[in-house]
């Protein structure tokens, strides 16, 4: 039997929807990791920071161009204890800079991922995954990094369909 486990990086309160900033109470990738898991099963994870970005939209992509600029490991607030258990690993995040989140690849250094299947998944107002999946590769020699699923983050609420369908697909 297939062991999962979703982990995904979302960010609350301003976020950017096709021209404009809206303030939201739920993240866009948490909404679609929860129809991932719902889907699928198997356990979901958010990774937090301990320093939380700053609260202005603005403020915060620039905080994510120097962390990415950097190659910054930001700390968390907490870990898996383990992933050893797990076959399949939904890592969700927004496209931030083209990529993950700086949170994500702290994420992805704390353990060895060789033989497990990774798929990526993110939001974006239209930047796709960006070169995210390649940088998944590079951070995890040995993993088997799957072709990502992208959602419009304005579209993130009535994505369900179209994150399970992709979710189950990658199970089979």
């Amino acid at each position: 039997m297939t062991k999962v486990l979703t982990v995904y990086y979302s960010r609350k309160g301003e976020n950017y929807f096709g021209g404009s900033i809206r303030s939201i109470e739920k993240g866009n990738t948490e909404r679609v990791a929860e129809f991932i898991q719902k889907a699928v099963g198997g356990d979901l994870f958010e990774l937090e920071t301990v320093r939380e970005y700053a609260k202005d939209y603005h403020e915060c992509t620039n905080e994510a161009a120097q962390e990415k600029k950097s190659n910054a490991r930001p700390a968390l607030k907490k870990l898996p204890e383990c992933i050893d258990e797990y076959d399949v690993i939904f890592l969700g995040f927004p496209n931030w800079w083209g990529t993950a989140p700086m949170p994500v690849f702290t994420f992805l250094d704390a353990f060895d991922f060789s033989g497990k299947k990774i798929a990526p998944f993110c939001t974006n107002e239209g930047s796709g995954m960006g070169s995210s999946e390649n940088d998944i590769r590079k951070e995890c020699p040995g993993a088997n990094v799957l072709s990502g699923l992208s959602i419009r983050g304005s579209d993130a609420g009535k994505s369900e369909t179209k994150a399970a369908a992709w979710a189950k697909q990658v199970l089979k």
